[in-house]
Parts: C-alpha cells; structure tokens; sequence
C-alpha cells in the first residue's frame, strides 16, 4: 500500500486524523504558495484540494483514481501580433483627421483586422493598439467604428506605451488615441489606462487597477506623473484615484484650454505645441501651502450643489447616527483592555469591506500568529463559528470562500522587530494604497511601536509628531487610519467599576484628543452577561460625519460579531 509521501503529501507530526496541508498539485502555481488548501484525512487515506479539485485515495482496494489538474504552463496567454506593412488609406485618413501621422502609428505599430466585437455580436474591422512590455506584446485594445473596445481575453493588464516610460517625466492618458496626440506633440513618454475612466459612483475598484500592481515595479521608479484626462466626471475620478495611488506629491495636473475635453481635443484644435505647452505648465497637486479663495471655488460649489454627506456606515444604524468613516480621517480608539476595543474595529472594517468594496491594511502585532487573527475575521465574515467546538461551525468549503473573500479585502502589515516605526508602517501602507488601493489602515496597539526618541525630545513632542505624520498620510492618500491606544491605569469606582476612559486618558499626551479627528471609546460591563457594550463616541471633528454619543451593541462570542440596540445620544 502507498503512503501519503509518495503522493508528494507532507504530513506533519500530529495525532489528529484530519489535517490541511500544502497541495503539491497547484501551490506553485498560485501566488499564496503556502495556503494549505489540500484536506486530508490521516484515518481513511484520502485526500481533496480545494483549490485545483485534486484528489485521491490510499486505498487501491477502492478502486478510486488520483485526478491530477492540467498544468498551466503560463498565467497569460501567449500573443501573436504583427504590425501590418501598410495601414488601408481610410484608416491613415481617419487618423489624419485626428491630427496623428502615419510615422507615429508605424513607430507604434497600430494593426487592423476583422475581429469578433461583443457590442455588435459579430466580426468586424477593428483598429488595433498592441500593449507591449520589454518588447513582447502582451494585450492588444480593439477599436471598432462604433466606438465598441474590448482587450484581448485572459491577457495581462498593463498600460499602453509601457516601453517608453522614461524615469523623469510620464504623462498619463484615458486612451491610446489620447497617448499617441501627446507622442505628437512632441513626448514619448506617455502611457494610457487600458479601461478608460472610472463610473464616479463605483464603488468596487479592484478590478479597474490591476495593472498599477502589475506595472508597480517599473512606475515606482518614475519621479513626476503628468495626469490629463477628460474633463467629466468620469475623468476626474480617474484622476483623483490615481493621484492618491501614485502620491499627491508625485503628481502634476494637465490644464487643456476651455473648448477642449481631451488631448486630442486639444491637438486637433490648437495644435501640437499648444498640447506640449499645456504639459509643461502643468500643475502640482496642492498637499499643503497657502490657497487662493478661487483655488477653492469648485469644491466649495461641489459641496453647495452637492451637500455636506456623511462618510461610509460602520455597519450599525445607531452608531452611524453618531460616527460615520470618512476616508482622509483618523480615528483615535481606546479601552480599557479585554473591554473589546479590537473587535469592534475589526467589526467595522469588516462591515466596511462587506458593504463599499474598502481594502485595508491591518498592523496588529498584538493579534499574532496571524493565521489567529485571520480565523477571527473570517467568523466576522461569514457570520459563523470557526471552532470544532461548536456544532454549528463553517465547512471547509465556506472556509475557502471566506479565505478568497479576504484575501481581496485584507492585507497583514507586520515589519521585521528592527523597523516597528510608525515610518516604516507607513511607507508599508503607502505601497499597498499604490498596489491594492486600500482605503483603511489599522494601527494596534500604539505601544507595541518602537518609539525611541532622541533624548531631548519629550513624550508629548513625540507623539506630536507622530500624529502629525499619520494624520498627513491619511490626508495625501485618503485613507481612514484607526489608532488603537490603551489608557492609563484607571481607578475603579466605589461600585468595583472601572470608569469609561476618554481620549485625555490615554498614555503620554494630550494631543490623542487634540489631534483626532475622531475619537471612540469602548466600554464592557463585565456584570452584564449578555455580552453588552458601549461605544463611546468622544470626539468628532465635522458635524457632518456625526456627534458624541452612546450607542449599545451586543457581542456574539460565538462568530466574534456585534448586533445594535437603541442609541442614546448626548446633546441631542
């Protein structure tokens, strides 16, 4: 009889008769090389992997087969592309009439020929931009008359014009005809979005920025990005996702004359040097001076048009009559510990994912080994019990599901014991907000932080600055940072009682209350046996993202999730 070693299946030293270890099948195929998807049970000899399906059995007597997945040789599909000789005269004609020469389309080797066009449902001839990288074409964008696109099936997703992307200087583009007008105009090193712009009510944006994560190495390098997109609403949630991604600081606006919308638009009708002018005198994204009263006339008549909202449901009608989540935000929470100040923000962020599509990156060193952590907010996820302990526990497959569904929504932030810095935390964070887009970032506890300070620089001064400096991310990127801060050893009241702690409680400064842009605090009445809590809303700094008050929620030890009573509220 075989064993399970001759399967390539390591067992670990364990007495328990059902184990999920490594799949020799498809880990080295996957990105999470070691997500122990394979079950197998030591007791019956079988085994099944939730990810490629392999499974098999010990037992030949059975009769049962080993059924072993196709090997995927590549993630992307191999392209072949050839740039025709000679485009037909009416496509050099029609791209006259745009003001784009013929050396310009052979230097990019635009194609054309019949392709099927799902807008149409049938085949027709399309124009087509070859995507390359390193000299390989790896997508091609199809353009049909009726202005149909589609990109080719399963192919990698980048940006056109990868390979002329020069470290001092890239403009940015909404199209491929947008890029090969700044060409004309003068500048190689120009790129375009492979999807256009962005719907400005979207709210899930994962798929829209895969190639920054695919382009991520390459663009880091690059010093100043030139962003000119449509002047739509489209093209501005374009330009404002792109510039919290990229860095504020990294990025600089293309202003086109009044009658145009594009830099097409603007070739055609001013000219290529007019277009070369316009990038030149692009300007930097404000990220901190002195502005004009006119700097701020749109976005004082956006808000009039528009009204002062309320930022993103913590997942609880009555704490979000109290607190709402704005991105650009921080957050100060504390508790007294065991109160359950963690799993209320990881509820939060939970419900957030759930409900607006946010990523997060998650700094919890408290909550080790991770995979702890993990299995706690995978119970939040799925509303279900992880223990054996509990008859009503998750199967294995909704372990999987739940598995996938985070591995969208979470990212573990956790630097080596010589870089615990709130620096190092948040140049971490900065690259997920670049690959991943996150919008939240979690920072428990503030005190398993390395804070070495220079000798003279007082406590107070240090956290200062150092709320300065994550209160600034927050704004330059748009994300809602939650610090988690413990207070002070506090005093039990005559009852036995410890006193809810407020923000001027928490060790070290006054600046957690000063500094916050909001502030919350949990509190558990441990004579209570039904898992009560309160959430004390301190501090809020815009009247339009809430008030102080008292909002009640019950805890659920089972799944690790909370459900919501009435509010009280302070002040009315």
């Amino acid at each position: 009889m075989k064993t399970f070693a001759d399967f390539e299946i390591n067992i670990p030293n364990t007495s328990a008769s059902q184990v999920y270890v490594i799949c020799p099948k498809c880990s080295h195929d996957r990105k999470k090389k070691n997500v122990k998807s394979l079950s197998v049970n030591i007791q019956d000899g079988v085994w099944n992997c939730h990810h490629c399906q392999w499974s098999g059995t010990l037992n030949e007597k059975n009769g049962a087969k080993n059924h072993y997945p196709q090997k995927v040789e590549s993630k992307y599909p191999k392209i072949k592309y050839k740039a025709p000789d000679k485009l037909p005269q009416n496509v050099l004609d029609y791209f006259k009439g745009r003001g784009i020469s013929e050396e310009v389309l052979t230097r990019n080797k635009i194609g054309y020929a019949p392709e099927w066009m799902p807008q149409v449902e049938k085949e027709v001839t399309t124009i087509q931009f070859p995507y390359f990288e390193n000299g390989e074409c790896v997508n091609i964008k199809y353009r049909s008359g009726e202005k149909g696109f589609k990109l080719f099936k399963g192919a990698k997703q980048t940006v056109y014009g990868y390979d002329g992307i020069d470290n001092e200087k890239l403009v940015w583009t909404e199209g491929e005809i947008d890029a090969l007008s700044v060409e004309m105009a003068g500048i190689s090193s120009v790129v375009s979005v492979p999807h256009g712009a962005i719907n400005p009510n979207a709210k899930d944006l994962s798929n829209k920025f895969i190639f920054l994560e695919n382009c991520f190495d390459r663009l880091k390098e690059v010093k100043i990005h030139y962003l000119s997109f449509d002047n739509d609403g489209p093209g501005m949630r374009l330009q404002e996702e792109l510039i919290r991604r990229l860095g504020p600081g990294k990025c600089k606006v293309v202003t086109l004359p009044n009658d145009c919308n594009d830099a097409n638009d603007c070739l055609t009708k001013h000219g290529a040097e007019t277009l070369k002018g316009c990038v030149d005198q692009a300007k930097e994204v404000p990220v901190e001076g002195v502005f004009t009263v006119n700097d701020l006339v749109e976005g004082v008549c956006d808000l009039y048009r528009e009204g002062l909202k309320p930022g993103a449901s913590p997942g609880w009608s009555n704490l979000y009559k109290l607190y709402s989540v704005n991105p650009g935000e921080m957050t100060i929470v504390t508790g007294i510990a065991g109160h359950g100040k963690s799993e209320v923000n990881d509820n939060i962020v939970i419900n957030l994912a759930k409900s607006h599509g946010w990523r997060f990156g998650i700094f919890s060193p408290e909550n080790q080994p991770l995979s702890i952590h993990c299995m706690k907010l995978l119970e939040k996820w799925n509303c279900q019990p992880f223990g054996d302990w509990s008859k009503k526990r998750m199967n294995s497959q909704e372990m999987f599901q739940g598995l996938e569904s985070l591995q969208e929504h979470f990212y573990f932030i956790l630097p080596n014991e010589d870089e615990l810095t709130v620096d190092a935390i948040l140049s971490k964070a900065k690259t997920l907000v670049f690959r991943k887009g996150i919008r939240g970032l979690i920072i428990d506890p503030w005190n398993e932080i390395d804070h070495s300070r220079p000798s003279n620089l007082s406590e107070t001064e240090y956290i200062s600055q150092c709320l300065t400096r994550i209160r600034r991310f927050a704004r330059d990127y748009r994300v809602h940072v939650w610090l988690v801060v413990h207070p002070t050893k506090l005093q039990k009241d005559v009852k036995g009682k410890f006193p809810v702690p407020s923000l001027s409680d928490c060790m070290g400064s006054s600046h957690w209350r000063n500094k916050a842009d909001n502030g919350l605090s949990v509190w558990r009445d441990f004579e209570d046996q039904n898992g009560k809590i309160e959430v004390h809303v301190q501090k809020i700094r815009f009247k339009h993202i809430g008030k102080p008050g008292v909002a009640t929620l019950y805890y659920d030890r089972a799944t690790g999730n909370y459900s919501e009573t009435e509010v009280r509220t302070i002040g009315g």
